[in-house]
């Protein structure tokens, strides 16, 4: 299993501007293990070609992997922005997009649906898998949920971005294993359940780590 350090443990301070995208990558880099980063689509301060080069070059200079680009917008979205969203992670090498479906009281299970397709299609004609995040509240909040989201929208790239402790105590997490491409922890400390063990796909960390932070502090 390898770790990646997601921007959004730094939301706040990347959205006021105390820290910089730039400035969080060198530190996760130079300050931790942790074998790449996730980049929240919240957190580009511009999104032109030669800016996503620079991070993409960045990241392979530092010897970090761009997990993933996470959008929480991606699968409520208007296809022209699931597909500026898709081009960003192509342009960063992110193999994944991962992003949580809409709340049950924001729009109807046919509409998230509808969208859900269109997600897909575009997703396959540009190879980049898309990673549904479970989350309370959500179309994707129970194990059930996410068995229904594979099987209605019915396409091999759609996976799970899973985080197993936020599903109810009835949810059989380990029947959602063979779909999983991204798991979301608290920490590279945490202890996972032995159906995680073998993973081998990236666990993502979207809690500040205390020494990481001091670093960036520092700078």
């Amino acid at each position: 299993m390898q770790f990646a350090y997601s921007s959004g443990a730094f939301d706040q301070a990347l959205r006021r501007g105390d820290l910089t995208q730039l400035e969080f990558i060198d530190a996760v880099a130079r300050e931790t293990l942790f074998d790449g980063v996730v980049l929240d689509d919240r957190h580009f301060p511009r999104t032109d070609s030669d800016y996503l080069a620079q991070i993409k070059k960045m990241c392979a200079d530092l010897g970090l992997t761009v997990a993933a680009l996470a959008s929480d917008a991606f699968f409520v979205a208007e296809e022209d922005a699931m597909r500026a969203a898709i081009d960003r992670a192509l342009a960063l090498g992110a193999p994944l997009l991962a992003g949580r479906l809409g709340a049950e009281t924001a729009l109807s299970w046919s509409e998230q649906l509808h969208k859900l397709s269109a997600a897909s299609s575009l997703a396959k004609s540009a190879n980049v898998t898309l990673a549904v995040r479970n989350a309370p509240g959500t179309f994707a909040a129970t194990e059930h949920d996410c068995k229904r989201v594979s099987k209605e929208t019915d396409s091999a790239w759609l996976r799970y971005g899973l985080e197993p402790t936020a599903f109810d105590a009835a949810s059989d997490v380990a029947s959602l294993r063979e779909k999983t491409v991204l798991l979301w922890v608290a920490a590279r400390e945490a202890p996972l359940d032995a159906i995680w063990h073998n993973f081998h796909g990236f666990a993502v960390i979207e809690k500040t780590q205390p020494h990481v932070a001091s670093s960036m502090r520092g700078n």
